[in-house]
């Protein structure tokens, strides 16, 4: 058997640790930086901040049916942790510069095991029309990418969703329409812009 240099060693510890941190986010989530905002795990201290903020009927316009209720809110945080720990899916809390708590998520679902394939949907407010969006968008998919390991990822948006929509193609997405059930279907792969 060939000896392997000192440099060929840590070279294979590097990829083997690189292995390693691509399935560590299953017991808890890094911490995200992207222009004007963080992205970190949801705690339960921003239970207040998303009922606050997502229980609008401007918020609830376009969305998946959100908690109504704070205990709802806790709950939802709850649950997503728990996801996380099964490997099912992860969940960021989207905090803009200059906040403590959460003004919005990101949520991503595995569609098949192993994440080759996932859904997110997202709930921000009150940053429509700014940057922040398209920071976190970005933060996101480069970690679901990155480091989940995902082939394909896939958004659900109501077809009359103009402006979440519009914030989609922005980042490159492409839709397939289905009248069958007025959603937009939106797809795109590790090239995202």
């Amino acid at each position: 058997m060939d000896k392997m240099s000192y440099r060929e060693q840590v070279q294979q510890a590097q990829a083997r640790q690189a292995q390693l941190d691509a399935f560590n986010w299953r017991f808890g989530l890094p911490a995200l930086s992207a222009q004007w905002v963080t992205l970190r795990e949801l705690r339960d201290s921003d239970a207040p901040a998303l009922f606050a903020m997502l229980t609008t009927a401007e918020a609830a316009e376009f969305g998946s049916p959100l908690p109504r209720t704070l205990e709802g809110f806790r709950s939802f945080i709850r649950k997503v942790q728990e996801e996380r720990l099964a490997g099912n899916g992860f969940c960021f809390a989207v905090v803009p510069d200059g906040y403590e708590d959460a003004m919005g998520f990101f949520q991503v679902r595995q569609l098949e095991p192993g994440f080759a394939s996932a859904q997110w949907g997202f709930a921000l407010s009150p940053c429509w029309g700014t940057a922040v969006f398209q920071g976190a968008a970005r933060a996101v998919a480069e970690f679901v990418f990155g480091v989940v390991g995902v082939h394909h990822l896939e958004a659900r948006s109501i077809a009359a969703n103009v402006r979440g929509n519009a914030a989609l193609r922005k980042m490159g997405s492409t839709e397939e329409t289905h009248d069958d059930w007025r959603q937009v279907k939106v797809v795109w792969g590790p090239e995202f812009h």
